[in-house]
């Protein structure tokens, strides 16, 4: 029952996390656009708050993840032996793990008024996190391997 509580908990961190993946390039697409200075001091706001926030929620879907890494292939066993699909998974969390922080970078670059990207290339990072939680939804329930 446990483990059941600590995956419900683990998806809603990640679904809640994930929502800020997807709104926050969007908003970068709006200040790549916007020459208004007031515009985009509202859209900074934003985007700073969201970063904050989607960081707090990294975090708990972070560590829940791990404990279910745990529990279901490290608890007392010794072998820590896990299928290829968690290997690729994990491949890919590591990588929007990364995604997150670019966005933060990112977001300090248009803080100091250094972006040089335009909105449409902001409009194709914002697909980044849609194909790689494809990935991993695919991996989760198909287990291909």
């Amino acid at each position: 029952m446990l483990f059941l509580w600590i995956k419900a908990l683990h998806i809603i961190f990640v679904m809640s996390w994930f929502a800020g993946l997807f709104y926050l390039p969007r908003i970068f697409v709006n200040l790549a656009m916007e020459t208004e200075t007031v515009a985009t001091e509202r859209l900074l706001l934003m985007a700073r708050k969201l970063y904050r926030f989607m960081s707090l929620l990294m975090l708990p879907a972070m560590v829940f993840g791990l404990i279910l890494l745990w529990m279901q292939y490290g608890g007392g066993g010794g072998s820590f032996k896990m299928p290829g699909w968690m290997h690729a998974k994990l491949t890919f969390v590591v990588l929007l793990i990364g995604y997150h922080h670019a966005c933060g970078a990112i977001l300090r670059k248009f803080e100091k008024g250094l972006n040089k990207r335009s909105h449409t290339w902001f409009r194709y990072f914002n697909e980044v996190p849609v194909v790689m939680l494809l990935a991993v939804v695919v991996l989760v329930v198909v287990k291909p391997f």
